[in-house]
């Protein structure tokens, strides 16, 4: 029987598309309408003379419906939720650092208007970090809560008690989700019923099952009555529904939510829960017209785009070779700055172990057994090609933006797709070069093949190694290896 097509909502159906290629369509900042000239001076300083395609239509929109503050008064319309899907290293955090930043600008009192919820500490700190170089001189505060100081710290970054009340020392949170829970349920004074913008970056991730408790508790405190201070009543926010007598003549803060990835899930029972309001979706994830103008056959597998500078290969292999192939990549083919991906913590700190006894590689491993200082320091000495190969997990790189990796090799097959799109964008980002390699197992070769091929992705070529090439490598690698029998010992 004739496949059912799940029913798109139309917004899916017929999304904003963003152009893929990110060279060949950079847009002048100045090109870009209603840019605060504040801020344009501050993306100069920083050295951005042109925004991605993906920013180019993005900031506009966000700032559109941003146009007369953050607050709505009386027939104002409330601002249309917006989803953004594109590949990694394409410039999303920038799409809502500088309208968020531009919306708020005027703002007379301190509130929590922007919160940014994002699925690791890495990419929290990534984020605060970029939103601290745009507030900058801006008298707006960014307070980042992740964990990596105390409770009672966070706290005191975030709220402080008057006489008269609580007081919000914040205007931006950045934050990850169990320490944001946390704060909603046991910090007094902090108050997310002034939000005016939810992002949600890294979205299908955070939609999962562990992340969706934490996404009510964030739409329960938006929308909680304050019953403290008569005063706020004014400001009673209703939950979104057709625009009566009555929730028309109150000002409201709308509260609007922006979601970000890379593999944004088009699946929209899940987008359901997020209750999204005239959502619109800007994609760079779709098929290419052809040269004559017909578009190439809309593959509904298309899912996911990969950078444009990307090069993907694959290399079928025993269980005993994988070691060998690495260290013969490394050694033998002189790769530099290579990222290398395995499926576990466990595994990753062997195979650490296990390079650095065979020696002559610069080699570091990149997990959630570091300190967060040692893993900066980590990425710092990778960055400035201190370190050649840093082996990591799923866990910890998702979302890092690394400069300058030059190959992302999975020693470790990836199981599910999205795994493989993200990994290999860590390459080849911001219209940059980079190869991806993937060692498979031949019994893993024809469900990795296919697993590639149903998201539309064809263009990876195998790499065989031949046997006689690893050989001289051999009997230095047993030797490691005897070295690290005795360690673990």
């Amino acid at each position: 029987s004739p496949q059912v097509q799940p029913f798109l909502p139309q917004w899916l159906a017929e999304p904003k598309r963003v152009q893929k290629r990110i060279k060949d369509n950079l847009c002048p900042i100045r090109d870009v309408p209603g840019i605060h000239p504040r801020l344009l001076k501050k993306l100069q300083i920083n050295g951005i003379e042109s925004f991605f395609p993906v920013q180019a239509e993005v900031i506009p929109a966000i700032l559109q419906q941003g146009r007369n503050g953050y607050l709505m008064g009386r027939g104002g319309y409330r601002p249309k939720d917006i989803c953004v899907s594109a590949p990694t290293g394409s410039g999303k955090t920038l799409s809502f650092v500088i309208p968020i930043v531009q919306v708020l600008l005027d703002r007379v009192v301190c509130h929590v208007r922007a919160l940014v919820v994002l699925p690791t500490k890495e990419l929290a700190q990534q984020v605060s970090k970029v939103f601290n170089i745009y507030t900058d001189g801006t008298g707006l505060k960014v307070v980042s809560i992740t964990g990596q100081k105390s409770f009672a710290k966070e706290q005191e970054m975030l709220v402080q008690k008057k006489v008269t009340g609580y007081c919000s020392l914040a205007d931006i949170v950045v934050a990850t989700p169990g320490r944001l829970t946390d704060h909603i349920n046991q910090t007094p004074g902090f108050s997310l019923t002034q939000l005016r913008f939810l992002i949600i970056d890294e979205a299908d991730r955070m939609i999962d099952d562990m992340h969706q408790n934490c996404l009510n508790q964030i739409i329960k405190a938006a929308f909680q009555v304050e019953n403290y201070s008569g005063s706020n009543m004014l400001f009673q926010r209703t939950k979104p529904g057709p625009i009566t007598a009555a929730s028309s003549c109150s000002p409201q803060i709308p509260l609007q939510k922006l979601l970000f990835s890379a593999t944004l899930t088009q699946d929209p029972e899940k987008l359901q829960q997020l209750d999204l309001f005239q959502p619109r979706l800007f994609t760079s994830v779709y098929s290419e017209k052809n040269r004559d103008g017909t578009e190439t056959e809309q593959d509904t597998n298309n899912k996911y785009t990969l950078p444009e500078e990307l090069s993907q290969c694959y290399v079928p292999c025993d269980l005993n070779s994988k070691p060998l192939l690495l260290l013969y990549f490394m050694l033998k083919m002189k790769f530099t700055r290579v990222l290398c991906f395995t499926n576990s913590r466990e595994a990753s700190h062997r195979l650490f172990l296990l390079v650095q006894a065979f020696g002559g590689v610069t080699v570091a491993e990149f997990s959630s057994r570091l300190a967060p200082n040692e893993r900066q320091r980590t990425m710092k000495e990778f960055e400035q090609g201190k370190i050649q190969l840093l082996i990591s997990t799923d866990a910890t790189a998702r979302g890092i933006d690394v400069k300058g990796v030059n190959y992302v090799i999975n020693y470790d097959a990836p199981q599910f797709i999205r795994t493989y799109i993200h990994r290999v964008g860590r390459t080849a980002r911001a219209g940059e070069a980079g190869v991806a390699f993937s060692l498979v197992l031949r019994i893993q070769e024809r469900r990795f093949l296919r697993m590639l091929r149903d998201a539309g992705i064809q263009d990876i070529k195998k790499h065989p190694v031949k046997g006689n090439s690893l050989k001289p490598l051999v009997q230095q690698y047993e030797g490691a290896l005897c070295k690290l029998e005795k360690m673990v010992k």
